[in-house]
């Protein structure tokens, strides 16, 4: 699996011309949004194009890119024993502002199949909690989020 991770970085630097290691970053963030995704034990069709649909968004990655680093995540989070790895790295990396972001990207994804479960709130708090983000600012990205997704309705 390892393996498998450093082909896919490799082949995305070399391809993109970046040097330095902001792939591993794009890879922790997936993995984290992967488990919003899963928290629920269902895999809504909807919350996959929501996050195929964010990573295109937030990354300068082609689509066959992002497919595999779905992919990539989603096999990283079965294996995970904890969320150590992916946490350490965002909150090394991140500064609050963006941790704060991420947040609400998890908001997003727990809404996108029409409802929010309990174990997807539960995972967010619990996420949002290991990444430093104070729980005004968890909170009101969960207002924004439903305040966001009222209006399109």
């Amino acid at each position: 699996m390892l393996e498998a991770i450093q082909q896919f970085f490799h082949r995305t630097l070399v391809s993109s011309g970046q040097e330095t290691p902001g792939p591993t970053l794009e890879l922790a963030t997936a993995a984290l949004l992967c488990e919003v995704v899963r928290a629920d034990y269902e895999h809504d069709p909807r919350e996959l194009a929501a996050l195929r649909a964010m990573l295109l968004r937030h990354f300068s990655l082609d689509e066959v890119a992002v497919d595999e680093l779905m992919a990539l995540a989603q096999q990283e989070v079965e294996d995970a024993v904890d969320h150590y790895q992916f946490v350490s790295l965002i909150k090394e990396r991140y500064d609050y502002d963006q941790r704060t972001e991420l947040i609400r990207l998890m908001w997003h994804l727990a809404y996108a199949d029409g409802e929010l479960s309990p174990l997807e709130e539960h995972r967010i708090r619990r996420l949002a909690d290991l990444l430093h983000v104070g729980h005004g600012d968890f909170i009101r990205a969960k207002l924004v989020v439903q305040e966001t997704l009222s209006e399109s309705r």
